[in-house]
């Protein structure tokens, strides 16, 4: 019933109010006829277009009586982001860290129809995403996407390089329906500083996690003490050394 002048735009509100961590699916349909009810000229023929007789209303003579527009709408629940994780370590060193993430209300198999893999919501995921499986020995499997993402393509090549991630265990506690992702963090930097990154993991029945990573590089140590001996008042002395550069 609502009615709609030349050239006026409707926004149609849609509200996403998720209760659990599973993909929704709707579809928004919207028709259009003529206010005075009566029909467009036009007829839909065998030899018309077929995405034009899809979205369209055929009266009894051919004529188009309404028009219909169709978005699907996939909700995908985010849960709140969590409080960041650091990663510390000195300059031209290498440290390795264990880091537990916890997936919390995660739909467990059996407890839900999980939907197919090509109908999921999609996330921006790299190539060389993993796609690990959680299993408790039975047929039905849980399967995550995690990746890490940077703030900018500045962060991501400087620090792409020196950072790397892999998932080394996985567990659930069906009670509290809280999965816990264990990954091994290597980081080795070259130089000082101080790069936030976040690991975003996707499930394949529904949720996304976001966890902020904060890596700092601290000073390096000293490379060498270098003496220079006087020879005289007012005469300088010279010493030498050499700097070799790690990059082109």
């Amino acid at each position: 019933g609502i009615r709609l002048a030349p050239k006026e735009k409707l926004e149609v509100p849609v509200l996403f109010m998720p209760a659990e961590m599973k993909i929704y699916k709707a579809v928004v349909i919207i028709n259009v006829m003529r206010e005075n009810g009566e029909n467009w000229p036009y007829k839909v023929t065998a030899g018309s277009n077929t995405d034009l007789k899809r979205n369209v209303i055929v009266a009894e003579n051919g004529e188009t009586q309404g028009i219909v527009w169709i978005y699907p709408i996939n909700g995908t629940p985010e849960a709140p982001q969590q409080k960041s994780v650091v990663i510390r370590c000195q300059a031209r060193q290498r440290v390795e860290q264990r880091v537990e993430l916890l997936l919390i209300g995660v739909i467990m198999p059996g407890a839900t129809a999980q939907p197919d893999a090509g109908n999921s919501a999609e996330v921006d995921m790299d190539e060389s995403s993993n796609a690990p499986e959680v299993t408790d020995g039975s047929s039905a499997t849980l399967e995550f996407l995690y990746e890490l993402q940077y703030q900018s393509d500045e962060i991501r090549s400087q620090l792409e390089s020196l950072v790397g991630m892999q998932l080394v265990e996985k567990e659930w506690d069906t009670e509290s329906r809280i999965v816990t992702l264990v990954f091994n963090v290597v980081f080795a930097p070259s130089k000082p500083m101080r790069y936030e990154a976040t690991v975003v993991i996707q499930c394949t029945a529904g949720g996304l996690w976001k966890f902020p990573l904060v890596f700092i590089a601290t000073e390096p140590e000293v490379d060498d003490v270098i003496n220079i001996e006087a020879v005289g008042l007012n005469k300088e002395s010279i010493v030498g050394f050499k700097l070799t550069s790690q990059t082109r």
